[in-house]
């Protein structure tokens, strides 16, 4: 069987090698690039992301990412978003007072994190409802965690009666907070699935099945 083809967005996000080796130990094909056509091509697009969300949103405004990555969703053709870039998912950033329009695929607010200690970082464990597809085999396993923001509302209203709502995977840390959406062809984690080990790594396959 040929390997699924992914390519990680490269738009100038913190150090993406360890996701693109992760992806690669999964036993997918992966291409590092921001060219259009590979990105319309691939079989699946990982979005990435470390540090603030204005720049992330930023940099991915500034090489026109935006609309391949809309035109993928609307395709129906799988993208998954890991820490910022799982954020970014959302209607607004606020961070340091300043806020920031997000993708808006899904409404919320990423804001800071209420615990005693920030950043979130380390292993947590997270809270899958019943038949995720992300976290099949897993559901018990903890996940590595670097992040001061979170979304700690889920206001999700379906207007469609037959459209079926998205999965939502729960963390806690001062609060709970959403460290995972599962939404038709747009999935995304708060975690970095490529620094948690077998059980990253079992994600990470489990995403590549459903390519």
């Amino acid at each position: 069987m040929a390997k699924k083809t992914v390519v990680v967005l490269d738009y100038g996000s913190g150090n993406v090698r360890s996701a693109v080796r992760a992806l690669e130990a999964a036993g997918a094909q992966v291409e590092l690039t921001a060219d259009p056509k590979a990105i319309a091509a691939a079989d699946g697009l990982v979005v990435p992301g470390v540090g603030a969300y204005a720049s992330v949103m930023e940099q991915l405004t500034k090489i026109g990412a935006l609309r391949w990555i809309g035109r993928r969703i609307a395709g129906g053709q799988p993208v998954l978003g890991i820490c910022v870039g799982h954020q970014v998912f959302f209607e607004q950033g606020v961070e340091h007072g300043v806020e920031t329009e997000g993708i808006g695929e899904w409404p919320g607010v990423v804001e800071r994190l209420q615990a005693d200690v920030i950043p979130h970082m380390g292993w947590n464990t997270v809270r899958p409802p019943a038949n995720s597809r992300l976290f099949a085999g897993i559901e018990d396993e903890r996940f590595y965690f670097v992040h001061s923001y979170g979304v700690q509302k889920w206001e999700f209203d379906v207007t469609q009666p037959a459209m079926t709502p998205p999965q939502v995977t729960w963390s806690t840390h001062g609060t709970d907070f959403i460290a995972a959406v599962e939404n038709g062809p747009l999935s995304a984690v708060q975690f970095h699935p490529e620094k948690s080990g077998d059980a990253g790594a079992r994600l990470l396959r489990n995403w590549l099945e459903t390519l």
